[in-house]
């Protein structure tokens, strides 16, 4: 049959099932295809190649028995390395962790090993997941597929990496400010945030505990939404975790209509800083909602504005105090420890080896913002900000079922050129930042590419709090629509590496 790394997650569970091949067969092709081309992308941290075929081969035992396989099994996968896998590493992207071999599973992880999913191994990320590039890496950045000069992306760029260049068919990612959405935006992917506490946080390293969430990455919408059904649902180790019904996404993506939708486009995501090709790409995209039947709403949601300054009081803050426990005494890097330093000192030594420039900028901000005499002024006003996020996103949704904008405000940019400016780099998660703020549903899927570059620009849907499958319904419109106007940008017209 075709090459079995370019199926999409949907077409391979089918080939398994039926007999069509085996998962062993596809588990090894992409195997084959990481040996032969991530030594240029750079998407894994760790391949987990006797456990990948192991799981393999325990799909293809069910169904020899007649066995009922679930609607993922036998799929490849690549596992951001900020979840806990038993018995295979997970650093972080941090040097403080390397070399760490977890005892247990990620309720994540866990589910996606009932699913019968086959993890191929751990992805690249930027240390601790701040980032905007995954150049924070301490092992070094990965390449976009498009383009290995540019960025994939961050934090999540390793997964978004392996997804562009045909490595695994299904990713996992966290989102703390945009950190699937973006990447997903600029390799031509889907990402999707779900809503805050749908998808447990158990055994995901924490950075941000009230912004982080995990979610799934794919290269079709319905890929991205069998995953997601995989991988929601509560989870009593989670004190976040929402104890709800877990929405019908595969059945939205499956059906795909926006007709009687209203669609709001929210007028403070645009203009000076944006750039021209991502507008024409977006403004496409919403002529195209309104062809196939949505009424398109302007909608203004002014907090937005200070949606940016009000993340980096809070993500820092939360970060100094969950960062704390790496303190060289309970597990990873410990340096010092020679009889000759104390406690406290043999904690600085190994702080300041383990952590990035990135990690201790976070922190002293998060630190400073939190201490004595400034709290009021910083993390307290942040959080009123917050509060005017959440009451903009409320008075919006009252008015229109979804939001569109675009995901991120330019392309991928090269390489090393904001590594010396913050400020620059925290600007490619402007537009998705208010959706963690205020722990609604959004989505990054390709509209096209720019036509000053040639590279993937992504359109964000945003829907309510526990309204995941409008995300779904609407990108599943968008997609078929656009796929059969344009063609698919990732499946019919990415590079070959």
């Amino acid at each position: 049959m075709a090459d079995l790394t370019r199926l999409t997650a949907a077409q391979t569970a089918e080939a398994i099932a039926s007999g069509e091949t085996s998962a062993v067969d596809v588990a090894q092709a992409h195997l084959d295809r990481i040996d032969a081309i991530d030594e240029k992308v750079h998407a894994f941290l760790h391949v987990d190649t006797e456990g990948a075929l192991a799981a393999a081969r325990a799909v293809d035992a069910k169904r020899a028995k007649g066995e009922e396989l679930g609607p993922l099994a036998g799929v490849p996968l690549a596992l951001k390395d900020i979840f806990t896998t038993e018995g295979v590493p997970t650093t972080v992207g941090s040097k403080i962790l390397d070399g760490w071999i977890p005892p247990y599973d990620a309720t994540l992880t866990r589910r996606l090993k009932e699913a019968g999913v086959v993890i191929l191994g751990k992805t690249n990320m930027d240390e601790f997941a701040m980032g905007s590039s995954t150049e924070n890496s301490a092992f070094g950045p990965t390449g976009n597929p498009w383009d290995l000069t540019r960025i994939p992306g961050g934090s999540g760029g390793g997964s978004s990496a392996a997804l562009a260049s045909f490595q695994a068919p299904l990713a996992i990612g966290t989102d703390t400010g945009g950190s699937i959405r973006q990447p997903a935006a600029v390799t031509g992917t889907v990402g999707v945030k779900p809503t805050y506490g749908a998808v447990s946080r158990y055994g995901m390293v924490a950075f941000s505990s009230s912004l982080d969430q995990g979610g799934p990455c794919a290269r079709t919408v319905l890929d991205a939404a069998l995953l997601h059904e995989a991988i929601a649902g509560h989870d009593p180790l989670d004190s976040t975790s929402v104890d709800a019904p877990v929405p019908a996404v595969v059945e939205a993506a499956r059906n795909g209509d926006v007709r009687g939708l209203r669609v709001g486009v929210v007028k403070e995501f645009g203009g000076e800083g944006y750039q021209d090709g991502v507008m024409t790409r977006f403004h496409e995209s919403v002529e195209l909602l309104r062809e196939l039947g949505a009424e398109i709403v302007e909608v203004s949601c002014p907090s937005f504005t200070y949606a940016l300054a009000a993340y980096y009081l809070i993500a820092p803050s939360e970060c100094s105090s969950n960062l704390a426990r790496f303190d060289a005494m309970r597990y990873g890097l410990r340096v010092g420890d020679d009889g000759t330093h104390s406690a406290e000192e043999v904690t600085a030594l190994t702080r300041e080896a383990g952590f990035g420039a990135e990690v201790k900028r976070r922190i002293m901000l998060g630190t400073y913002a939190l201490s004595s005499g400034y709290y009021d002024a910083y993390y307290g006003s942040a959080q009123k900000v917050r509060t005017l996020i959440t009451r903009d996103f409320e008075r919006a949704f009252g008015d229109v079922d979804v939001l569109v904008s675009p995901t991120t405000p330019t392309t991928a940019f090269p390489i090393g050129e904001r590594a010396d400016d913050p400020m620059a780099m925290y600007l490619a998660d402007l537009c998705t930042i208010p959706s963690n703020l205020a722990g609604n549903a959004a989505m990054s899927l390709p509209c096209g590419l720019a036509p000053e570059d040639g590279l993937p620009v992504g359109l964000q849907i945003i829907a309510p709090a526990l309204a995941d499958d409008r995300l779904y319904r609407v990108g599943a419109a968008v997609e078929s629509a656009f796929t059969a106007r344009w063609g698919h940008p990732l499946l019919e017209e990415a590079p070959t590496l």
